[in-house]
């Protein structure tokens, strides 16, 4: 499988968008020293969880970027749990663009597969998508 490369025209950084659920992530690395910056805010105030951030840190960790990289992401749509992975997801596919060997580790372990579950659509005459009304015999 050949890895999709996405820089910035102008500056070079890597790009990467994530998405999971609802949620959406665009991630921008670059060289430095290990900032992330979420929605201008930090990491640590963004995503409060440790769960939630370690699921995130996992990506950097299992390549080695951890502190050579700086980040930049915007996020939006869902909720915590679900714009983490698809940070996750943006992070793995800007690694790919910033070096192309890290494509085999990452897909490997599933950081490059997207998680397809979504919310199924509520259907008329239900309550829900699939809870219909209670019957009633009287």
């Amino acid at each position: 499988m050949v890895a999709v490369v996405k820089k910035d025209k102008v500056s070079g950084d890597s790009l990467g968008t994530g998405r999971r659920k609802s949620s959406v992530a665009r991630v921008r690395i670059k060289n430095g020293d290990g900032k992330i910056t979420v929605n201008d805010r930090e990491f640590e105030k963004y995503f409060v969880n440790e769960s939630e951030r370690r699921l995130i840190l996992e990506t950097l960790d299992h390549v080695g970027h951890r502190d050579k990289v700086d980040m930049f992401i915007r996020v939006s749509g869902g909720g915590t749990i679900s714009q983490a992975g698809a940070v996750r997801m943006g992070l793995a596919r800007a690694l790919v663009s910033l070096n192309e060997e890290n494509f085999a580790a990452l897909r490997a372990d599933g950081f490059l597969t997207r998680d397809s579950r979504m919310k199924e659509r509520k259907k008329y005459g239900l309550r829900g998508a699939r809870r219909g009304v209670q019957f009633s015999k009287r």
